[in-house]
Protein backbone atom coordinates (compact mmCIF):
# COMPACT_ATOMS: atom_id res chain seq x y z
CA UNK A 1 0.00 0.00 0.00
CA UNK A 2 1.53 3.26 -0.70
CA UNK A 3 -0.19 5.84 1.45
CA UNK A 4 0.70 9.45 2.01
CA UNK A 5 -0.64 11.24 4.75
CA UNK A 6 -0.15 14.44 3.55
CA UNK A 7 -2.24 14.35 0.72
CA UNK A 8 -5.47 15.58 2.52
CA UNK A 9 -4.37 17.59 5.67
CA UNK A 10 -6.21 20.58 4.12
CA UNK A 11 -9.63 18.38 5.27
CA UNK A 12 -8.40 19.09 8.73
CA UNK A 13 -9.46 22.59 8.74
CA UNK A 14 -10.42 24.79 10.48
CA UNK A 15 -9.27 23.18 13.15
CA UNK A 16 -6.05 25.04 14.59
CA UNK A 17 -3.02 23.10 13.53
CA UNK A 18 0.54 23.05 15.55
CA UNK A 19 3.72 21.77 14.07
CA UNK A 20 6.88 21.54 16.25
CA UNK A 21 10.36 20.34 14.67
CA UNK A 22 13.60 21.16 15.67
CA UNK A 23 15.74 23.34 13.24
CA UNK A 24 18.52 20.62 13.00
CA UNK A 25 15.94 17.42 12.74
CA UNK A 26 16.22 15.28 10.10
CA UNK A 27 12.65 15.48 9.77
CA UNK A 28 11.99 18.94 9.21
CA UNK A 29 11.62 18.83 5.84
CA UNK A 30 8.31 16.73 6.65
CA UNK A 31 7.17 19.30 8.99
CA UNK A 32 7.89 22.32 6.56
CA UNK A 33 5.54 20.48 3.91
CA UNK A 34 2.56 19.40 6.37
CA UNK A 35 2.22 23.07 6.77
CA UNK A 36 2.71 23.90 3.55
CA UNK A 37 -0.12 21.86 2.48
CA UNK A 38 -2.29 22.50 5.67
CA UNK A 39 -5.50 24.96 5.19
CA UNK A 40 -6.12 27.51 8.15
CA UNK A 41 -5.43 27.71 11.15
CA UNK A 42 -2.17 26.66 11.60
CA UNK A 43 1.70 27.45 12.80
CA UNK A 44 4.58 25.88 12.51
CA UNK A 45 6.86 26.34 15.55
CA UNK A 46 10.76 25.65 14.94
CA UNK A 47 13.02 24.77 18.36
CA UNK A 48 16.73 26.08 18.09
CA UNK A 49 19.10 23.86 18.81
CA UNK A 50 16.76 20.65 18.53
CA UNK A 51 17.19 17.32 16.68
CA UNK A 52 14.30 15.07 15.84
CA UNK A 53 14.46 12.62 18.93
CA UNK A 54 15.33 16.02 21.32
CA UNK A 55 11.71 17.09 21.28
CA UNK A 56 10.36 13.41 22.79
CA UNK A 57 12.68 13.48 26.39
CA UNK A 58 15.24 16.40 26.22
CA UNK A 59 12.73 18.41 28.78
CA UNK A 60 14.74 21.60 28.10
CA UNK A 61 14.34 22.06 24.72
CA UNK A 62 10.27 20.73 24.63
CA UNK A 63 8.35 23.88 24.24
CA UNK A 64 5.58 24.00 26.90
CA UNK A 65 4.99 27.32 27.01
CA UNK A 66 3.93 27.14 23.40
CA UNK A 67 1.51 23.50 24.03
CA UNK A 68 0.01 25.37 27.00
CA UNK A 69 -0.72 28.28 25.14
CA UNK A 70 -1.79 26.52 22.33
CA UNK A 71 -4.25 24.37 24.28
CA UNK A 72 -5.78 26.66 26.21
CA UNK A 73 -6.16 29.01 23.28
CA UNK A 74 -7.64 26.50 21.22
CA UNK A 75 -9.77 23.99 23.29
CA UNK A 76 -12.29 25.40 25.01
Amino acid sequence: MNFYPFNDIDTISPRPMLFITGDQAHSKEFSEDAYQRAGQPKELYIVPGAGHVDLYDRTDLIPFAKLALFFKTNLK
